[in-house]
């Protein structure tokens, strides 16, 4: 899987809208959406909501956690802690991304959640490599990562699987009888 699809997935997160038209409600394959009515808040998915953006026909409300202090405390508890904490939502990097690059207008203090965000990453990515570092090194079978979103996976997860299947390789020729006997049976 590769970011734009674990982006297309984010999309289906759903946000609050005010719309300023009206309309009945409108029947998906997803499920329903609406009413909506002028001045009063509806959910609707984030790719609803950037295209209505887009075409100047609503004002989206920032997730309830895409506030500074919240993301200070989060961000903080994130460098605290040795585990991976549990974020805001399971597409934070995404939902934040797509909403400050469609709607930052709506979105207060928008440069400094975008550098908010951006320092939980990196801290997690850190602390992801050094894991997995720790992993290689030890040569562990498997491991624990909870907590991690889908992103951040995808981030690491080619790199790790190949990085296993390299030591894998180098552990058989270390050992080729060892391993031919175990083939057998």
């Amino acid at each position: 899987m590769d970011s734009a699809e674990v982006e297309f997935l984010a999309e289906k997160e759903m946000v609050t809208i005010i719309p300023n038209f009206s309309l009945d409600k409108i029947y998906l394959i997803g499920g329903d959406l609406g009413p909506f009515n002028p001045g009063l808040p509806v959910q609707v998915p984030l790719w609803l909501a950037m295209n209505l953006k887009q075409r100047q026909k609503c004002r989206v409300v920032p997730p309830e956690w895409m506030d500074v202090e919240k993301l200070e405390e989060i961000r903080d508890q994130e460098r605290k802690e040795e585990t991976f904490t549990p974020m805001p939502s399971p597409y934070y990097m995404e939902l934040t991304k797509l909403l400050l690059n469609h709607a930052s207008d709506n979105i207060p203090k928008a440069d400094e959640i975008r550098t908010l965000i951006k320092d939980m990453w990196d801290t997690r990515i850190a602390k992801l490599r050094v894991s997995a570092d720790s992993f290689v090194k030890q040569q562990e079978a498997h491991a624990k990562l909870d907590n991690l979103t889908l992103m951040e996976i995808n981030t690491t997860g080619a790199f790790l699987t190949e990085a296993l299947n390299h030591m894998y390789k180098l552990r058989t020729n270390l050992h080729p009888a060892e391993s031919a006997q175990s083939q057998d049976f």
